[in-house]
């Protein structure tokens, strides 16, 4: 039976529900045990060839990241580009309630410092991001260069003198032993692999199967917007809360909503997809935080979604003309996402 077959016998009625959910389960176990040996990673490379994964960087933003995150060897485009994403989620006109300001978060005391002109327009804007984002390469060589001494990896220590200071990195001979600056490194460490497009290939999900396995439970439940399955809403779901609820069942926590799941993890290629990749779907297939829906890949072009009011969570095709790209959800990546974004 083929996938288009298992659809359409799941549409047509509920005595075939066996029969299609065995088919998937040959499929996903088939396709999973076959990738289970498939060994790789993201492979960022060396300084200077890191290239940022399709869309992770808002156009507006990726030629800038691109060219300041080679200012000097400690920091990379994926490096930079999780750090403002950590920071800001891209929002050049947030103000914390420490009164960091813009896209880099900059203090006002340090941003008179450290605050350079980007683009050569006579000014130091930190509203401006041709302003701020070479200010934060620029900020993060320094510490680099403030810390080149201390034992351990250069570019762990560099973060940690921006969250805690240099002079506590020096003292410290490494990452001081404060939990905020060593969870900080942590999830700018982890993040930077979901910013960089892959050079190999991407280590198989342990949890991908479960994962599958719950979103096969919840086929024909009706779709709810704002849904995430909970008794209240009579157990349905919205396409985020559908993934979210899948991934949870085997021990991930993803952020709600689909434009942050993206960042959950490494990026394959759509000829790289294996079954319970996150594939995802936007009209601006140039920015991450423009997508509007997301499924689980199962295999041969197809997806187990939460479409739409009015629709039941089902399978359907991927290949079509809003798909975004995919996300090989791991455990490191989506403990690292921030909660505190912004929703644009």
């Amino acid at each position: 039976m083929t996938v288009r077959k298992a659809r359409k016998a799941w549409l047509v009625g509920g005595g075939v529900v066996g029969i299609c959910l065995t088919f998937v389960a040959l499929l996903v176990v088939g396709t999973y045990s076959a990738a289970a040996g498939i060994l790789g990673g993201a492979g960022n490379g060396k300084n200077g060839t890191v290239a940022l994964a399709k869309g992770a960087v808002p156009a507006a933003y990726q030629g800038l990241v691109q060219q300041w995150g080679n200012l000097c060897p400690a920091i990379n485009p994926a490096l930079l580009a999780a750090q403002l994403y950590q920071e800001s989620g891209w929002n050049p006109t947030i103000v914390s309630p420490a009164n960091a300001r813009g896209i880099a978060q900059f203090i006002p005391g340090t941003w008179a410092t450290h605050g350079i002109d980007g683009d050569g327009d006579g000014d130091r804007d930190v509203w401006d991001p041709k302003d701020a984002i070479p200010s934060a390469a620029s900020y993060d060589c320094e510490l680099a260069g403030y810390v080149k001494n201390v034992p351990g990896d250069r570019t762990n220590n560099m973060l940690a003198a921006y969250n805690a200071g240099a002079y506590r990195v020096i003292k410290s001979g490494g990452v001081p032993r404060i939990s905020e600056t060593q969870n900080y490194v942590r999830i700018i460490r982890s993040l930077e692999k979901s910013f960089a497009r892959p050079v190999g290939r991407v280590d198989p999900s342990r949890q991908a199967a479960g994962a599958i396995y719950y979103a096969q439970q919840k086929l024909g439940t009706p779709y709810l917007w704002g849904g995430t399955g909970t008794a209240a809403q009579g157990g349905r779901f919205d396409c985020s809360g559908l993934t979210q609820a899948a991934y949870e069942s085997v021990g991930i926590s993803l952020p709600r909503v689909a434009n942050d799941q993206y960042n959950a993890g490494p990026h394959p290629s759509r000829d790289e997809l294996l079954p319970g990749d996150l594939v995802f779907f936007s009209d601006d297939l140039t920015n991450s935080r423009a997508i509007r829906h997301v499924g689980i890949y199962v295999g041969g072009g197809y997806m187990i979604d939460a479409p739409r009011t009015g629709a039941v969570i089902r399978f359907d095709r991927i290949d079509t003309p809003d798909y975004f790209g995919a996300t090989r959800v791991t455990e490191d990546g989506a403990a690292a996402l921030p909660t505190h974004l912004p929703q644009q």
